[in-house]
């Protein structure tokens, strides 16, 4: 796999862990070890593209450890912190009907329910009671403001439409 936009980052490898070459993974998935039924990772460090092979991995208190094939060190585990964890959009499970990843999302544009752009979603935000859209102002935008817009369906997301690219939402443009 060669081109990034059919993966998605799944993590990052955050530290060592030990001496026998374990690492501390960061997990960007729900729940945090849901990363650990990936096995083939793609991992991508300064712009160089790693093939890995996860061997065995655990929770550890609030974190992720793991045991990537060839990797039996503390010195050479260490050469791979830093690096985002990719795999296949292919290997994605399914969502039900209503829910996104994140990275369908972003791209979107964003419409008030009476038709007003807003922009753009560029990125999303975790915050501890629900995810933030951040969207930023587009050519056709009523303005150049960058807009925090909560994202709960039903409440404040109408629509998410992602043949016709584009997110609605109940929201005062003046927010």
């Amino acid at each position: 796999m060669t081109q990034n936009s059919q993966e998605t980052v799944i993590g990052r490898i955050t530290s060592v862990f030990g001496v026998k070459g374990w690492l501390k993974v960061y997990s960007f998935t729900d729940p945090i070890d849901g990363i650990l039924g990936y096995t083939n990772w793609v991992l991508d460090l300064d712009g160089k593209r790693i093939p890995a092979k996860l061997e065995e991995g655990r929770r550890q208190g609030k974190a992720i450890v793991v045991r990537l094939k060839g990797i039996n060190d503390r010195d050479q585990a260490r050469t791979y912190c830093g690096a985002e964890v990719r795999v296949p959009t292919s290997e994605l499970p399914e969502l039900p009907e209503g829910e996104f990843y994140w990275r369908q999302l972003q791209g979107l544009d964003v419409f008030t329910v009476e038709g007003e752009c807003l922009g753009r979603v560029d990125h999303l935000i975790e915050t501890g009671s629900n995810d933030v859209l951040v969207v930023h102002a587009t050519a056709g935008s009523i303005d150049q403001r960058e807009r925090l817009i909560p994202y709960l369906p039903e409440q404040v997301v109408r629509e998410v439409n992602l043949a016709e690219h584009k997110l609605i939402a109940d929201w005062d443009p003046e927010f």
